[in-house]
Formats: C-alpha cells, sequence, structure tokens
C-alpha cells in the first residue's frame, strides 16, 4: 500500500519549510503569492489532503480581485488604480493589477488568471470590448466592465458596468466650440477600428455638427494607425504632427483624450503657433495635467473615483450578495480653461 503523503513531504518537495507549507494552507498573510501558488501546485499534484480533513481545503481558498488594465500608461486610470486597491483591500482581500497589452485578448487572460489565481472577481479596466456574447459567458466568476463601451448587440444581464456616456459627453464639448464659432475642427482619435470609447467619442462629435446642419470633413480626422496606446502625449504629439503638415483649414482640434491634447499643444507650439490665438484645443477626461499645462486646457472632467468606487461596490454586491448584474452611467463635468477662444 502506498505510504500516505505528509506535510513533511510537500515542504521537501518544494524546498521549503514545514511552516511555509502551513501558511501557504492556511492562506496566511506572511508569505509571498509565488511560494503559495508553487506550494499549492504540489499539493495538488500530489493530491495531499491536509490533516486528512477536507474542512481544511476551504482554508485553501483565497479571496483576490484582479483588476486587468489595457493602456497602463494612461495617466487617466492613476487615481482609479489607487481607489481600487483601497477598496479592495479594505475588504480584506487581495488586490493583483495586471497588464494587458494592446494585441492581447483580455477575456483569454483573464481566463487564466482565473484558472492560476482562483479569483473571485474581476475588473476590466480600459480597452476597447467587443467580445462576443459566448465569450463573456465563459468568464466564471463576478466582473464588472468600467470605462469601457461595449458593443450594443451583447446582452446587458451577462456584466455589470460603469461608464459616463461618451456619446453626449463628447456632444457637450463639441456643442461648446460651436458656440464658439469654430466649424472646422479636427479630431485626433484612436484607431479607426475602434469599436469602443473613440468610436462613441467621435458619434458625439458627428452628432453636434449634424444637429447644426454643418457638414463633416473627412480629412480633418487623425486615426492612430499602429497598435500603440493611442491615448498618450506622444500619440497626441504625432498626430498633431501630421495634421499640422496637411493643408486641411480648422481653427479647433478636439483630441479625445487630456493626454493627447497635451502632446498636440506641444506639436502646435514647436511651429510658432499660439494656442488660443492661432489654435483653440479641448480634451477629455479632467486628469490633472489638464489643469497644469500651460495655456490649461478645457476639458470634460470623468469623475473617476465616484466610479472605481461604485465599480467595487458592484463587484461586491456580485460576490458577496449574489445580486444580479448592474449598469451605472455617470456624468461629467465640462470645465472652460484658457485653451480655447472665441472666433473673431
Amino acid at each position: 500500500m502506498m505510504k500516505a503523503i505528509t506535510i513533511k513531504d510537500i515542504a521537501k518537495k518544494c524546498g521549503v519549510g514545514i511552516s511555509t507549507v502551513s501558511r501557504a494552507i492556511n492562506n496566511h498573510p506572511d508569505i509571498s503569492e509565488e511560494t503559495k501558488n508553487m506550494v499549492m501546485e504540489v499539493i495538488k499534484e500530489s493530491n495531499f489532503i491536509p490533516n486528512k480533513s477536507a474542512r481544511n481545503l476551504k482554508l485553501v481558498d483565497t479571496k483576490t480581485i484582479a483588476v486587468l488594465i489595457k493602456g497602463i500608461d494612461n495617466p487617466f486610470f492613476q487615481n482609479m488604480i489607487r481607489v481600487f486597491e483601497e477598496e479592495i483591500q479594505n475588504k480584506k482581500y487581495t488586490f493583483i493589477l495586471h497588464r494587458v497589452d494592446t494585441n492581447q485578448d483580455e477575456v483569454e487572460v483573464a481566463l487564466e488568471l482565473i484558472k492560476e489565481k482562483r479569483l473571485k472577481g474581476i475588473v476590466f479596466l480600459g480597452g476597447s470590448f467587443s467580445h462576443q456574447q459566448e465569450k463573456l459567458q465563459e468568464i466564471t466568476v463576478p466582473f464588472v466592465l468600467s470605462t469601457i463601451a461595449i458593443t450594443d448587440n451583447v446582452d446587458k444581464n451577462l456584466y455589470s458596468s460603469v461608464s459616463v456616456n461618451d456619446i453626449n459627453e463628447s456632444k457637450k464639448i463639441v456643442d461648446l466650440l460651436l458656440e464658439y464659432g469654430h466649424t472646422k475642427i479636427a479630431v485626433l482619435a484612436a484607431d479607426s477600428s475602434d469599436m469602443s470609447i473613440s468610436q462613441l467619442r467621435i458619434q458625439g462629435y458627428r452628432k453636434s455638427l449634424t444637429d447644426k446642419e454643418i457638414s463633416i470633413n473627412e480629412n480633418l480626422f487623425r486615426y492612430t494607425c499602429d497598435n500603440s496606446n493611442a491615448f498618450t502625449m506622444e500619440n497626441g504629439y504625432k498626430l498633431m504632427k501630421n495634421l499640422l503638415d496637411s493643408n486641411e483649414e480648422y481653427t479647433a482640434i478636439y483630441a479625445l483624450s487630456d493626454s493627447m491634447a497635451v502632446g498636440a499643444c506641444k506639436a502646435i507650439l514647436e511651429t510658432g503657433k499660439k494656442i488660443p490665438q492661432d489654435y483653440s484645443i479641448v480634451g477629455f477626461d479632467g486628469i490633472d495635467i489638464s489643469y497644469y499645462y500651460n495655456p490649461s486646457i478645457t476639458t470634460i472632467r470623468q469623475p473617476v473615483e465616484q466610479m472605481a468606487k461604485e465599480t467595487t461596490k458592484i463587484l461586491f454586491d456580485l460576490i458577496e450578495n449574489e445580486t444580479t448584474n448592474q449598469h451605472r452611467v455617470f456624468e461629467g463635468e465640462l470645465i472652460v480653461r484658457q485653451s480655447i477662444s472665441k472666433i473673431r
């Protein structure tokens, strides 16, 4: 008959002390995630049941929540991440921040993490989300899409979401430019195939011009060509330089994020032109740099901290109370600053 495997055998196999194995089994905070995972893997492979009692297997359960972020370079997410970490740790859960590259499929990454870290819940943050219903149904733990738009044809009962109404907020800021007399407004956008935030903000732009019966010049759109993170200062700078090199006529620029607007401002100022005397410029998001940049940038401020708190609240409702999925839409705030002026 095979000899029963003991905790000593597990410790030996892992090359760690018995107390470390015990800490891993009891999900003790005083052990690194890496070591714990390694020990638990060996336990699983060895079919070892601690104390010969299935009761203890419950203790192996991890209380971990992952925030999967696309666009980690975007300063817009920094305050949100801070709130997520605080709120999740206040609930005595472990917080994992996992970066997803632009070309990676976030659902595939999530499915991998659920297995690996035995997650209790997931927040998807940023990126464009054009997954099919079947794909979302594969996710076995509660999840919330935060600041992500999702295609309309997906059943809303399958997911929870927290966002602003990007079409309405975008229309609000373009309406302001029209009030100031600007009718030739260029747009700095993400990839033209983007099905999410960028597309919705462009819809708001089109709606604003169409409502005022102003024709739309498609040549005034500058789309991000490569797979780089679109909403960055570097990208705003690149797209603006491309626009400045063209012969198009425009008096205002709508950058679809504040970071892009800052990059665009640099490109304009380098040519010796002035803001807002030569060009008016607006952004979107309301991040700190839009205020501290000179000239300070007119923008739509998203209530990021409230949005992050609401995201975690919904997630814990789903985990602890097994409630149904919820959708929360926040109002943005139009902030008028020095980067725009009226057409004389």
